[in-house]
């Protein structure tokens, strides 16, 4: 694909995403079309290293906007009071912010909990606990014990906003972010002012501290966490529709879904409306005999279905299918670890998908980009018995060109036309060339 000869490339938005194993890039136009894409293998050493290489492949341009989940994505850890509500409010943030949520706990953090928080080794805590105004106790008992046992990962202050100058105060030596009550009242989620806390700590706590470039370059070219990246983008897709995405992997599975918030359920702490779900037990290679056990406690296959074959491929992590019957075993695969993903997911979504059910299903991931034909995919999706609800009325498309996170990039850098067009090209563009 190529640009019209008087059309200045200098006008073009770079959209890079610097993730742990593959760096991608896109060109975009300022309107929003796509014109190129390029990939290679993440530089560990310098991740900057690998970005040129893309750079260089697509092209001029006149912005630049990376995201990253190098370093190993988001993993973050949930303090709160009480599991039914104020955990459960910052759970749900966790997971609108794109988070891998690696541990819950409610209630008064003790020696054995606070083994546990620290044993589940992640990048952030957010520490929530009481309504504006309200109980205050569990928020800054459990504020003193992140000081006392010496919590080292930063944490994002999400509680009572009247407790919180008195739980900052508990923890001097700590580096704490204050920020909205993700929960000012019963029922009344506030996710953004805490999701926008969390992926600063993150971009300057993870991703500028884990040495992944030399000197603070990479850092300031990063402006949001993948994931993060990806769901603003899978929000502009939703309207009245919800939209649903699954990412399958080598080591995890991810779920990505838009849904109205109108209806908030029946909870005590509404759901938001974007939102991310990581499998980390389902993946095509480090993670391959999780699908076939998740796919045998949920009767999907046949005890002892694929054991032989999820075996050799957990030992050759690498391999890539080079004939018809290997390929047919690859995207069985990855089709039950969509199943399981997807089912997984909806359970968290209670019912407010509504009676059509989703209108859009993306594909993602190697498994189905590299599929010459996904009729048996998307008939065993639509015949699945929990997922058949949801997907009756779904346009099933695979997201070929990676361009997702690309669009949350534009919508974060205030163009959202440009990125609801380059959203056009999901399931139409099979493969772009670098521009010459």
């Amino acid at each position: 694909m190529t640009a019209p000869a008087e059309r200045s490339r200098l006008m073009d938005i770079a959209c890079v995403d610097v993730g742990s194993t593959w760096t991608k890039g896109a060109l975009v136009s300022p309107e929003g079309d796509l014109l190129a894409t390029a990939q290679t293998l993440t530089t560990p050493w310098n991740v900057l290293d690998g970005m040129e290489t893309v750079l260089e492949e697509i092209g001029r341009r006149k912005d630049l906007l990376v995201c990253s989940s190098a370093g190993g994505g988001l993993r973050l850890a949930v303090v709160g009071q009480e599991r039914l509500i104020s955990a459960e409010a910052g759970y749900r943030v966790a997971l609108s912010a794109g988070a891998k949520v690696v541990h819950v706990f409610a209630g008064y953090l003790e020696p054995p909990s606070i083994k546990a928080l620290k044993e589940s080794r992640p990048d952030v805590v957010l520490l929530v606990g009481g309504t504006n105004g309200g109980d205050d106790k569990a928020l800054l008992h459990n504020a003193k014990a992140m000081e006392r046992f010496r919590i080292r990962v930063p944490i994002v202050l999400a509680g009572n906003v009247e407790a919180q100058p008195r739980a900052l105060a508990e923890m001097p030596r700590r580096t704490v972010v204050p920020t909205a009550n993700v929960l000012p009242d019963v029922g009344d989620l506030d996710p953004q002012p805490a999701r926008a806390a969390i992926r600063e700590v993150f971009l300057d706590h993870v991703i500028g501290g884990k040495a992944l470039s030399r000197g603070p370059t990479f850092r300031r070219l990063v402006k949001m966490v993948t994931p993060d990246a990806v769901l603003t983008g899978v929000s502009q897709l939703a309207s009245e529709d919800a939209v649903l995405v699954v990412d399958v992997g080598g080591a995890t599975t991810d779920v990505y879904s838009s849904v109205s918030t109108k209806d908030a359920g029946t909870s005590a702490v509404a759901m938001p409306g974007d939102m991310r779900t990581v499998e980390g037990d389902i993946g095509m290679r480090f993670s391959v005999k999780g699908i076939v056990a998740a796919a045998e406690a949920d009767r999907l296959i046949k005890p002892g279905e694929l054991r032989k074959e999820a075996e050799r491929l957990a030992e050759e992590i690498d391999f890539t299918p080079q004939d018809e019957d290997q390929l047919a075993v690859d995207l069985r695969l990855g089709t039950l670890a969509a199943i399981v993903a997807i089912r997984r997911h909806l359970t968290l979504l209670e019912g407010r998908l509504g009676p059509k059910g989703a209108g859009l299903l993306i594909l993602s991931g190697g498994v189905f980009r590299h599929a010459d034909d996904l009729t048996s995919v998307i008939t065993e999706l639509r015949r699945d018995p929990v997922l058949r609800p949801v997907l009756r009325n779904a346009k099933v498309v695979v997201d070929h060109a990676y361009v997702l996170a690309p669009a949350g990039l534009l919508v974060n850098a205030g163009n959202p036309a440009a990125a609801r067009r380059l959203l056009e090209t999901v399931g139409r563009v099979d493969r772009l060339s670098p521009l010459g």
